[in-house]
Formats: structure tokens, sequence, C-alpha cells
């Protein structure tokens, strides 16, 4: 195979050759953007860890895009854990910080709970919700494809209700992550979260 045909190939599964070894690619949003949930209703959100949607960081490309969004996600220490949707109903996760990665159509979603914040995502987008932070879909086109993943140690639990204390605790003692699933050590995740 020529070397720039197998370039090629690396490039859509989000690899690099470089020194004589494939590496992930790192992510370039095109930007960034942040905000607070405050508690709302029954749902707890996290008011000391901003949500950050990072725009048009990866655009999905080759035969498995979402795979794309999943060697980046490794490479920066958060393993995927599945490929879906997400749920139509509000919920949120004690047990681990979440990271979306929507590989494929568009969707709008509600974070921070019944009548808060909209966010209109699209193939291409990442969403990192703190542990506690409401989210559900109220459209999305047929195609709407995403890649979840956390932190190493954290799995997610579906919460459908206000947190009882084993929950509060837990989400009081989540450890913050090494690194930003999209861009690394020094990812806009880092310096929010940790500031």
């Amino acid at each position: 195979m020529e070397r720039r045909s197998f370039n090629s190939i690396l490039a859509g599964l989000g690899l690099s050759l470089g020194a004589g070894r494939v590496r992930a690619a790192r992510a370039t949003p095109a930007r960034t953007e942040s905000f607070i949930l405050r508690a709302n209703d029954w749902v707890p959100n996290n008011p000391n860890l901003p949500v950050i949607v990072y725009r048009n960081a990866l655009p999905p490309s080759g035969d498995d895009p979402a795979a794309v969004f999943e060697t980046v996600f490794q490479h920066n220490g958060w393993p995927p854990q599945w490929r879906n949707g997400v749920y139509s109903f509000h919920h949120y996760h004690t047990m681990g910080h979440e990271v979306l990665g929507f590989y494929g159509g568009q969707a709008r979603l509600m974070l921070g709970g019944p009548d808060a914040q909209v966010v209109d995502v699209r193939a291409g987008d990442i969403v990192l919700l703190p542990a506690g932070t409401g989210h559900m879909k109220l459209s999305a086109s047929p195609d709407f494809a995403v890649v979840g993943a956390y932190p190493p140690g954290q799995d997610f639990d579906i919460v459908r209700s206000a947190p009882d204390g084993v929950q509060r605790a837990r989400l009081a003692s989540l450890p913050f992550p090494h690194s930003d699933p999209v861009t690394g050590a020094q990812g806009p995740m880092v310096r929010a979260w940790r500031d």
C-alpha cells in the first residue's frame, strides 16, 4: 500500500504516523462553550463544575466514524463504554463524569433538568457533563449516534429522581479526571474544573 493511502486511512480513524509509530490524533475543537448549571427541581446538576461543549471537535470520517471518537477518548484517559444515543427522559449520573461524542446526525438536548438549557449538537461535536448534570434528548435526526466514555474507575447509573444520601455523598467525593477527554492534559476541562 502506498504511504499516502495508508496515512489517509489513519487520518480517517483519528490516528497519525509519527516516528514509525501509530499515534492517536488530538482533537482540535473549532471553539468551546461552557456554562454552570445550578440545582433544578430534583436534578442536582453540578454548581462547581461547568458543562463544556466542544464544537466541531472531531469531524466524523471513514467507515467507522465512532472509532475516531473512541480513539481520542481512550488516548486521553477516558475509556469509551458504549455507542447508542441519548435517552428521551431527564436523567443524570452519580457514578461518573460523562463525555458524549456525536458521530452521526444532529439533536436538540436539554441539559440541567426540566426547562433548563437547550443545546443543539451535530456530528463532530462533543459534550462533557460533570456528574449530576441532567440531560435528555428533545429531538434528533434518524442518524443521530453517540459514543459515551468515562474516566477510569467511573461508570454510569441512570438516576431519574432526587439523589438519596448515598448518591449525594458519591457526587461530593467523585475524583477529578486526570485529563481533558478531547485535548488531553492541557485542555479546557483541566483549566475549568481545577481552578
